[in-house]
């Protein structure tokens, strides 16, 4: 019992050191404690920070962890929250502001988002049709990942999900028309950032694709103790990779055929 106070008294400082400099917009120059050794070690402190963070979470951002940690970890993927005042609705192709990190880490990604319908109660699908099932929207985003600690995609996975999986926001572009009969995995995505190209790629690079994110995140929040049967965003990726960026410049992600998201970044300031 005294190990396991010890190594809760742990994860609540690390969520409050990580919740108090999200809030004061204040850079983390190293990082806040022990870092996570297991991934159950790293979603307990994600999962305290939420509660002291105390915002309504809406959706979730789905990351992959690459080889050969995927092994060495036992999955092939990390979830983090995506709180409801941290999306912005772009739909009709404005370019939002979106905040990060001044001194921390920034970046842009393109990102697919799938919207899971409330009402789920289990189990979850097994494949890409018993998803479908599951969803009422798809949109064209970005996720803003973005950290008080400039090294939390360095520092591996673990460090990453322990600070809500890096996310600082999510922009979300417009409806992907009929999405039911389209291969996600084959719409060809380019990053752009202030009109110079990072990035392309399509989705069939992204392990088992967006529908295999969802069931993933649903698998992930359950085996959490999370409810899930309220609905919720799932940001099933970086298509093209994690581009970081610097405040002040302009992030595009453009889904061929489908449509385009655009914002710009700046630094965030205390809340």
């Amino acid at each position: 019992m005294g190990i396991e106070l010890t190594v809760n008294e742990q994860a609540d400082d690390v969520a409050m050191a990580f919740v108090s400099a999200r809030r004061e917009a204040r850079a983390l120059h190293s990082y806040p404690g022990i870092k996570p050794q297991e991934l159950q070690a790293a979603y307990t402190i994600q999962d305290r920070a939420i509660v002291i963070d105390g915002r309504a979470v809406v959706g979730w951002k789905v990351g992959r962890i690459n080889p050969p940690l995927d092994g060495q970890l036992g999955a092939n993927r990390l979830s983090g929250p995506i709180f409801a005042d941290s999306i912005v609705d772009a739909a009709d192709g404005h370019a939002p502001d979106m905040p990060v990190f001044h001194g921390g880490f920034a970046a842009g990604e393109a990102e697919m988002l799938l919207h899971v319908a409330p009402g789920f109660a289990g189990p979850v699908p097994c494949d890409d049709e018993g998803t479908k099932a599951l969803l009422d929207d798809v949109r064209l985003g970005i996720e803003v990942a973005s950290s008080p600690y400039p090294g939390i995609n360095t520092d591996g996975p673990l460090v990453t999900v322990s600070d809500f999986g890096n996310n600082a926001g999510l922009v979300q572009g417009p409806a992907l028309q009929g999405w039911r009969d389209l291969d996600l995995c084959a719409i060809p995505v380019r990053s752009e950032i202030d009109g110079e190209v990072v990035g392309a790629a399509t989705a069939a690079t992204m392990l088992d694709g967006p529908y295999g994110a969802v069931r993933f995140l649903l698998t992930n929040l359950i085996a959490r103790g999370m409810d899930v049967s309220a609905g919720l965003w799932v940001s099933t990726g970086a298509i093209t990779g994690v581009h970081e960026i610097a405040i002040g410049q302009a992030f595009t992600a453009i889904f061929e055929g489908c449509g385009a998201v655009h914002c710009r970044v700046v630094a965030a300031t205390p809340r």
